[in-house]
């Protein structure tokens, strides 16, 4: 089954050139079938680049989705359009107050990471975000900062800065086979990385509840399952297009930023070739693995979700 997304959002033109099917309202009204609420709260500044990366990999499964794009309600972005932002985002402000329920909830990263979680502007309302995900989404998943502020907001697990940019593709071990998340995956994986910080495993060992099924010796623990809050924390970035590391890379080296080439990702490390990307296929598994479970688990009677 395809995603459903507006028809005029970027992403629809995007994945149908790429052959992922999507549908519009009309389409979708004609199926019989309750479609996963899927919710996106976006906070990264290059909105429509992270909408069709996330869309592009839960687009790609076997089930209808309808995708909610979500902002934070008074923090303004500088690098999409007001008219996007006013068409296709709704402040979660609106969501709380509409009592509306998901089946799963997408929590980005963001490029704020040497900033002490508290000093972040809206770290307040995120903090309602988390809360109320346990009475209104069955299933979250935090992406980068968004797992690391999930995971110590509900643990006090803590995020130590680096003293270099872990910056790269870095190789990860399959930490357990039996995950229903980790279906199909290899026992050694390749993971873009790009952050300044690291979560300890230590500490995540030392707190209750939680499972580590993906680690990497170079960069530490990748994916967290912590399953009483019914939520995954993913502190890489398997959505990654092909140049994205790229564009990071491009962008410190043209600004004058002091910056190492992304370890394993260009052809014997060299930049004036095409990067290669080797983590799609683990993408979509990972991606498809967890609708799939939200699917096998969720209510259908989304009243019920969170009770």
């Amino acid at each position: 089954m395809p995603i459903k997304i507006p028809s005029d959002l970027p992403a629809y033109d995007v994945l149908s050139r790429e052959g992922v099917m999507v549908m519009t309202e009309d389409q979708a009204a004609r199926q019989d079938i309750r479609p996963l609420r899927i919710g996106l709260l976006n906070l990264m500044p290059k909105k429509i680049q992270t909408e069709n990366q996330f869309a592009r990999l839960i687009g790609a499964t076997a089930l209808q989705i309808e995708l909610s794009l979500i902002r934070m309600s008074e923090h303004k972005t500088r690098n999409t359009a007001a008219t996007h932002m006013a068409e296709f985002y709704r402040p979660f402000s609106d969501i709380k107050a509409s009592g509306e329920k998901f089946d799963g909830l997408i929590i980005t990263g963001a490029p704020i990471e040497h900033m002490p979680f508290e000093d972040v502007t809206y770290w307040e309302e995120l903090c309602e975000v988390f809360e109320w995900t346990q009475t209104h989404v069955h299933s979250t998943f935090g992406v980068c900062w968004g797992g690391m502020a999930m995971i110590n907001y509900f643990h006090g697990v803590k995020k130590h800065i680096l003293d270099h940019k872990a910056f790269g593709c870095f190789r990860h071990k399959n930490m357990d086979e039996a995950s229903h998340y980790l279906r199909g995956f290899s026992d050694d994986l390749l993971i873009p990385v790009s952050r300044w910080t690291e979560m300890k495993q230590q500490e995540i060992d030392a707190a209750s509840g939680l499972k580590t099924l993906l680690h990497s010796d170079d960069v530490g623990p990748c994916l967290v399952e912590d399953a009483a809050h019914r939520a995954l924390y993913v502190f890489n970035h398997f959505e990654y297009d092909s140049d994205t590391l790229k564009q990071e890379y491009d962008r410190d080296v043209a600004s004058g930023t002091p910056i190492n080439v992304p370890s394993h990702y260009y052809p014997n490390d060299d930049p004036s070739q095409p990067p290669q990307n080797r983590w799609r296929s683990h993408a979509h598994l990972l991606y498809g693995n967890w609708i799939t479970e939200v699917y096998e688990t969720t209510r259908y009677n989304m009243d019920e979700i969170g009770t």
